[in-house]
């Protein structure tokens, strides 16, 4: 008795068990995740803080420092870095692929608790994380904006509502705002009025923190009666402020509007973003690891038409960018490729035996295999993907074998002249185990797969489990309803009279198997021939794998082309706005590009610009991805003062920091002098290099820098300690959120700063007063302080580990291979002898 003997004797229960299997694949395929490729993604979390006005320094000691230290304990932790920029810290962790995300998550939860006593007392909000990679590609950009509105109040509804309930759909991960513009009150101070009046920017900066609030006020409970209690202890506009009492003079008081005005405003004026021409922000959607992309963006999609119902209707939303139209293309030509496979089987299968069950018997194990390995696919939470899918195609033309084996093998016997049951018990039994060993043998193939570690092991893992459970149903159904059917309609055909289109066919297989049969002849009489040519053969593959360019993963077009702008370290927010519009209009004139946007600042550096391109479709455009870029590269070359950087986003993204090329160098150093020293002479060697292009470094040492030196003995003579000076220099240009008040939305600042014509000046610090304990007296502060404007300071700190980084960043020329950019940088390394401290990684 064999295997296959309980299945052929009860046709029934087999014919229901693969009619189970039948359905239960058809209702699950539709079930399973669509994705661009497996989830390979690394645990990452992204840890943001801020603290206006603070200098890349300060955040980078007395933010990041303390931050860093709690989370380097957390086991699991393969990459830490940070960057830190004026008054934002953003620190990025990434785990071991085996490291759940959500206990990682509870693990830096615990750190950021534990670091907060050493944190500053300051800092508005204590620090947040984001299960998201910020380095990762969002599905979906959409751009809000309105001709009518200020950007404020386009701000405030896109943020409160649309990025409110995105978020809220299935598979979005998180919702950023590019270019937040959210509203404040802004309380601007002429410094001359202040003083005059006896009175400094910290008397002011005190009467602002009380004069809005939000408390609890108790309740009247009376016999027949409660009320709540309410008063207008909270001002929501700008113009209520104006008549805020700051102090008194000779019994009159003094209010805000006789020192200054009170506006209503951006609260961080140093961020901007627009989109095909128009001023607004951007909403850049991320999906969850795992999540189907394509089901996401459809579902943003379709909520997008009942959200635009509580926003007002001068508010337009675009789609800038969506990722998921060149998935959903790539996924739905590899099914047509796995549909054309599977009848192009079937077909082959016809062609040879020209029998009609002979070719359904065997033809019914592919549809089976494949939807029994899509319900083990959606237990296992695997993905419809380019390779699992690439899976399914490759094994179409193995699940036939099995069944083609077992069938030829009865066939042969019914020949011989037995009874189709007879037939099939005996041969099902003869052939039962060669099967197993034919499907066993195939697996132990892809076992060096799964075997694989790392990022590589983990991508490809999928297609081969993927193969080996199709391959395993294909075996179990050649083994059950292949004889079953066999033993039910297979006839002896041997001395049937065939067609005329049988016989043609038969002749032409004929003549085939002549040519063949010369052509072996041939080859076994010029035995040394054959053998040198086998040999030249292996030699010029040898030789071609060398030559051949090699690289981690083919580069993609996914239709959307991501960049980062650079301009000078000490530029100007306002020049940086004209500059990225310059490159921008530059961009806007190519024919294949649909739509663009773009933000400056908020997490990054002021001389940083973020630019999305959204391409036209395929079937639109003269150009790829790449062919693109280099056609835009001498153009935007051209546009002075700025380098723009771009790329093609790709679906699989390997560390958690945004560099301006595909492609990552770092050096490491404890000693952050040192590394300032090293890294311009390694960035300007890896530059002569003809395998690397667009090569870029992340440093930036050489900010403007207005320095000021307290004479000590001169303040204390006043009374006045360093402290003060601080506080009244972080009220006047540090956008000082002073206050907070509430709605029913959100919460929102109110920011103390002096005239904003005076902060575009440095003499303005001459114009800022502080009060002397000992005398009551106005002290200028320049009496005791003095300042120069010919240094230069970092504009941004980055960290990788605990330890200052730089990352430098570059492209592969046109035929160069990542192997050999990895080569050169190993050499240029050990040839100038980096010193012993210093650590450089890819």
């Amino acid at each position: 008795m064999s295997i296959s003997t309980p299945f052929i004797q009860r046709p029934i229960a087999t014919s229901l068990l693969m009619g189970g299997i039948f359905l239960i694949g058809l209702v699950v395929y539709p079930l399973l995740p669509v994705a661009p490729l497996p989830q390979v993604d690394f645990p990452t979390i992204s840890v943001s803080a801020s603290l206006p006005g603070a200098s890349p320094e300060t955040m980078a000691s007395s933010v990041a420092t303390p931050l860093e230290y709690q989370f380097a304990e957390i086991p699991g932790l393969t990459q830490m870095t940070s960057t830190n920029i004026l008054g934002n810290t953003q620190v990025t962790l990434q785990f071991d692929l085996n490291r759940s995300i959500d206990a990682a998550a509870q693990d830096v939860q615990t750190g950021i608790d534990a670091a907060g006593g050493q944190l500053p007392k300051n800092l508005p909000t204590p620090p947040t994380y984001h299960k998201v990679n910020p380095a990762d590609s969002p599905i979906l950009i959409l751009s809000a904006h309105s001709d009518q509105l200020p950007v404020t109040t386009v701000d405030d509804y896109a943020e409160n509502i649309l990025a409110q309930q995105i978020s809220q759909i299935p598979g979005i991960a998180q919702v950023w705002v590019g270019g937040q513009q959210k509203p404040a009150v802004r309380v601007q101070i002429d410094p001359l009025k202040l003083a005059a009046l006896g009175l400094q920017m910290e008397d002011v900066a005190g009467v602002i923190s009380t004069a809005t609030v939000d408390a609890p006020k108790g309740s009247i409970n009376g016999p027949k009666r409660a009320m709540a209690i309410y008063d207008n202890d909270q001002l929501l506009k700008a113009a209520p402020w104006n008549d805020v009492v700051v102090a008194y003079k000779n019994g009159a008081p003094i209010r805000i509007r006789d020192i200054g005005v009170a506006v209503d405003g951006p609260e961080n004026t140093l961020v901007t973003a627009w989109q095909n021409g128009h001023n607004g922000i951007l909403l850049l959607i991320n999906k969850q690891p795992g999540a189907n992309v394509i089901e996401a963006a459809e579902r943003v999609e379709a909520l997008l038409p009942r959200a635009m119902q509580s926003i007002p209707s001068s508010i337009k939303v675009e789609i800038i960018a969506n990722r998921t139209t060149t998935i959903k293309a790539s996924v739905e030509d590899v099914e047509f490729t796995l549909a054309l496979t599977i009848a192009l089987v079937v077909m082959v299968i016809f062609l040879f035996l020209r029998n009609a069950w002979a070719t359904i018997i065997p033809g019914v194990t592919v549809p089976l295999a494949l939807l029994g390995t899509a319900a083990m696919m959606y237990v296992l939470n695997y993905s419809l993907d380019n390779l699992s899918l690439m899976a399914l195609t490759i094994a179409v033309g193995f699940v036939v074998d099995d069944a083609i084996v077992m069938l030829e093998n009865i066939y042969r016997h019914i020949e011989d002249g037995m009874s189709p049951m007879d037939a099939t018990l005996k041969g099902a039994g003869e052939i039962g185990f060669t099967i197993m060993s034919i499907s066993v043998s195939l697996v132990a193939v892809f076992i060096p797969l799964l075997l694989m570690g790392g990022i590589i092991g983990r991508l490809f893992r999928e297609f081969a489990i993927t193969m080996s459970l199709t391959i395993a149903v294909s075996a179990f159904v050649a083994l059950t309803l292949s004889p079953t059917m066999c033993a039910l309609f297979l006839r002896d055909e041997k001395h049937a009279k065939h067609g005329r289109a049988y016989m043609m066919i038969e002749r032409a297989f004929d003549k085939i198997l002549a040519w063949y049969t010369r052509g072996l002849d041939a080859a076994l009489d010029h035995k040394r021939i054959t053998l040198i040519s086998f040999l030249i053969t292996v030699a010029i593959t040898v030789a071609l794998y060398i030559e051949i360019p090699k690289g981690f993963f083919p580069q993609q077009d996914t239709g959307i082309i991501a960049g980062l702008s650079d301009g000078p370290q000490d530029i100007s927010f306002d020049e940086m706005v004209r500059r990225q519009h310059a490159l921008l209009d530059v961009v806007a004139k190519d024919p294949d590009v649909e739509s663009y946007g773009t933000a400056l600042g908020g997490n990054r550096p002021v001389n940083n610009g973020f630019v999305i391109l959204g391409l036209k479709p395929w079937s639109q455009r003269s150009a790829s991805a790449d062919q693109i870029i280099n056609r835009l590269r001498p153009q935007l070359a051209k546009v002075p003062g700025a380098t723009l950087f771009l790329q093609a986003a790709q679906d699989l993204n390997v560390g958690g920091r945004t560099t301006r090329t595909q492609y990552q160098y770092t050096l490491q150093d404890s000693d952050i002098n040192e590394l300032n020293e090293w890294a311009p002479k390694v960035l300007a060697e890896l530059q002569k290099l003809p395998m690397m292009r667009d090569v870029a470094s992340d440093q930036q040492t050489s900010s403007g820098m207005l320095s000021i030196v307290i004479d000590r003995d001169q303040a204390a003579r006043f009374g006045i300690q360093p402290a003060a000076v601080d506080n009244a220099l972080y009220d006047a240009f540090g956008q000082r959120q002073a206050a907070q008040f509430f709605t029913q939305a959100n919460s929102y600042h109110v920011i103390l700063e002096i005239t904003p014509a005076l902060q575009a000046d440095p003499t303005s610090l001459e114009k800022l007063y502080l009060k002397s304990p000992i005398t009551g007296r106005m002290v200028p502060l320049s009496a005791m302080t003095h300042y120069d404007t010919q240094h230069v300071t970092y504009l941004s700190i980055n960290h990788q580990g605990q330890f200052p980084a730089v990352t430098i960043s570059f492209n592969l020329a046109p035929g160069a291979a990542l192997g050999q950019a990895v080569d050169a940088i190993t050499r240029v390394q050990t040839q100038m002898r980096l010193p012993g401290t210093m650590l450089g990684t890819f």
